[in-house]
């Protein structure tokens, strides 16, 4: 009996295993704990010691769930940051880019930093309320690419005003979150997007600002929007005839901006900071120029501009392999949590063709 028990015990232990996996996976998004959305990285040592980073990311084709993740462990590895990633989720607890179902967004409540990447988000109302708070006491923002529409609010009236075409009677929210806290909403691509790449051009009146402190050739693959923001605008974007650094800019086609600050406030709100950039895109970041920008902006934005120096660190920590950014494919079957520790591969999974 005892040998018996000895062999069925395992296989026993095994299947009960497998079934709370099979349940686990199974479970609507609607019951997924607010864990299940993120992954976190902490920094043991360095300026950002004590002060947290929140990271949303959910765009449709630029991979921001490869670049922030990547961005989040240089800001926690080299700087001592607690850098929390949220994603949007499918069904069955896998990431799932330019989704709505998200969760755990209440840990803007205690972060210093808030690094958005989402477009045509519509998320439920307790997490609109956490975007909402952050926003009236005047976070700190940096925000990457489509985030300049990152709203589209179907059927909340408390939140049309976020949706990047709001038009209504809270007339300072005219063109919704993009315009009025970031200085632009979507206007229209600008060039040939997968067939222009684009050169950054720092504008000659800011090369002393603390965010370009070592940052020199700035080149990236995604293509340039067309942008007339509100706010200081730090650097231009040049199209280029093709998909590589030296290929010769089209000359058909000026400067346009493509980074810039503003101060924001909203009515009974606080002050607060924000930079954005219309790139971001996963293989953007393999530039280092362009990812230097990036770390320097968060350092800025929070206030840290003393910490901001050209020697410090940007190299990846851990293997980041980007997917090209596409509008129909990207890394399937990945759960949040196989993105934890500083050794995870940023992105692992098969590139798939997203459902219609």
């Amino acid at each position: 009996m005892k040998k018996l028990l000895s062999r069925i015990l395992p296989f026993c232990v095994a299947l009960f295993s497998l079934s709370l996996t099979q349940s686990a996976r199974n479970r609507p998004t609607s019951e997924l704990d607010a864990g299940d959305f993120r992954v976190v990285y902490r920094g043991d040592k360095g300026p950002g010691l004590g002060k947290n980073i929140v990271f949303i990311a959910s765009d449709h084709e630029y991979r921001g769930e490869e670049s922030l993740p990547a961005l989040a462990r240089i800001l926690a590895k080299y700087y001592g940051f607690t850098c929390t990633v949220i994603f949007a989720l499918d069904d069955e607890g896998y990431i799932l880019p330019g989704g709505s179902a998200i969760k755990g967004l209440s840990a803007l409540e205690t972060a210093d930093l808030l690094v958005l990447f989402t477009r045509f988000s519509d998320f439920e109302d307790q997490e609109m309320q956490q975007i909402d708070n952050y926003v009236r006491r005047g976070g700190p923002i940096v925000a990457l690419r489509t985030s300049t529409h990152a709203f589209n609010i179907k059927n909340n009236p408390k939140w049309q005003h976020y949706d990047y075409r709001y038009n209504g009677p809270k007339t300072e929210w005219k063109d919704g979150f993009g315009k009025y806290i970031l200085g632009e909403t979507w206007v229209s691509h600008y060039g040939t997007n997968h067939k222009q790449s684009s050169r950054l051009i720092i504008d000659e009146s800011q090369k002393n600002h603390p965010i370009f402190k070592g940052v020199k050739d700035m080149w990236v693959q995604s293509g340039a929007y067309t942008a007339e923001p509100k706010g200081t605008v730090l650097a231009y974007d040049q199209p280029l005839n093709g998909m590589k650094p030296d290929s010769p800019a089209d000359l058909s086609k000026k400067p346009v901006p493509v980074a810039w600050t503003k101060n924001y406030q909203v009515e009974n709100g606080k002050s607060g900071r924000s930079f954005t950039t219309t790139h971001g895109a996963s293989e953007d970041i393999l530039n280092e120029g362009f990812r230097r920008m990036l770390i320097n902006a968060a350092f800025w934005a929070m206030g840290m501009e003393k910490q901001i120096k050209a020697s410090n660190p940007i190299a990846f920590v851990g293997p980041y392999t980007p997917t090209t950014f596409n509008f129909d494919g990207y890394k399937a079957q990945v759960k949040p949590s196989m993105l934890a520790g500083w050794d995870a591969l940023i992105m692992p999974g098969e590139v798939v063709v997203k459902k219609k």
